[in-house]
């Protein structure tokens, strides 16, 4: 028989390794196997990959000889970061630097890396139509990862950009429909009339499978993750068949959005306005019908609504 290719997992307990995790698992015959990575291997999520045949090993992207332990003797890596988890560009630069070091010391054959544009590129510094954060971004938690893209390149690693989007499960706590006071549901994303690409959680994962799966073709390349591009007037659409009632769709301002207070609200308004005013740069290189010939079963609004409807409008 021949031996399976590692595939190194890093957040595989989390939102994007785990469903990446998941689609290994769920493909026994398939020609990688799963070592999933975890800063907890206690954790009920790491036992439960366990259980189903993983190998879970201790690696976190702060301990940089963990995760070159970690990538050793791995055909390839899946690498996210966590920037809201410590809200620090600098931060996520040194995690990535740790995992290119440990790509590059174990001298892997394909990483996918889970990425964002950076928006510099169509939004210059000195731009004045949105405000410049931390004195050298305007939507961080993008710019970060758009820099970072340079990072791999330049290390020499063989890597595919795997350029994500937000979550259909946005809908179900950030944008999660209100009722007014007359008792209709409604949701405030603050896009104007422009589209939004979402996607399911779990077909980031999915994706970053079919990625790996083709081979090597994709190396150098960016995949732009999207499940549909709908604007708001056509997500409120879709929730009110999928919940037998109108849903309107009451959008915000960029500087309502810039208001509230929520860490980061600066650089989610500066991300709405990227998303609603270039347009063309994100929703414009986003395929669904490329992303379903590297995952087949990737969900459209309407079949992620089908199954999550109850959790819509709790």
């Amino acid at each position: 028989m021949t031996e399976k290719k590692i595939l190194a997992v890093v957040g595989a307990t989390g939102q994007q390794g785990g469903g990446l995790a998941r689609a290994i698992l769920d493909d026994p015959a398939g020609e990688f196997s799963l070592r999933a990575l975890t800063r907890d291997v206690d954790s009920d999520a790491a036992r439960e990959l366990a259980a189903r045949g993983a190998e879970v090993v201790q690696a976190d992207l702060d301990d940089p000889e963990s995760v070159k332990k970690a990538f050793q003797g791995a055909y390839g890596a899946f690498v996210v970061t966590a920037f809201w988890e410590y809200n620090s560009p600098e931060r996520e630069q040194a995690h990535v630097r740790a995992a290119v070091d440990a790509a590059t010391a174990a001298g892997l054959q394909h990483v996918v890396w889970s990425t964002l544009p950076d928006t510099r590129l169509h939004v210059p510094i000195e731009d004045g139509r949105m405000p410049t954060l931390h004195g050298k971004y305007k939507v961080p938690h993008f710019d970060s990862k758009g820099e970072a893209d340079k990072v791999f390149t330049d290390a020499g690693v063989p890597t595919t950009f795997l350029s994500t989007t937000m979550y259909f499960e946005s809908f179900l706590d950030f944008f999660k429909p209100t009722r007014d006071d007359n008792g209709t549901l409604y949701i405030t994303l603050p896009m104007a009339d422009s589209p939004l690409p979402g996607v399911a959680r779990e077909d980031i994962g999915r994706t970053a499978y079919g990625i790996f799966k083709q081979g090597k073709d994709l190396i150098g390349e960016t995949v732009n993750l999207s499940g549909e591009n709908l604007t708001g007037e056509e997500y409120v659409a879709e929730m009110g068949k999928a919940l037998g009632e109108k849903v309107e769709y009451r959008p915000l301002t960029f500087e309502q959005v810039r208001a509230l207070p929520v860490p980061g609200a600066d650089d989610i308004a500066n991300m709405f306005q990227y998303y609603a005013e270039f347009s063309d740069y994100f929703a414009g290189v986003r395929k669904p019908e490329y992303v379903r010939t590297l995952n087949p079963d990737l969900q459209d609004f309407a079949t992620w609504l089908a199954v999550h409807k109850g959790q819509l409008a709790e």
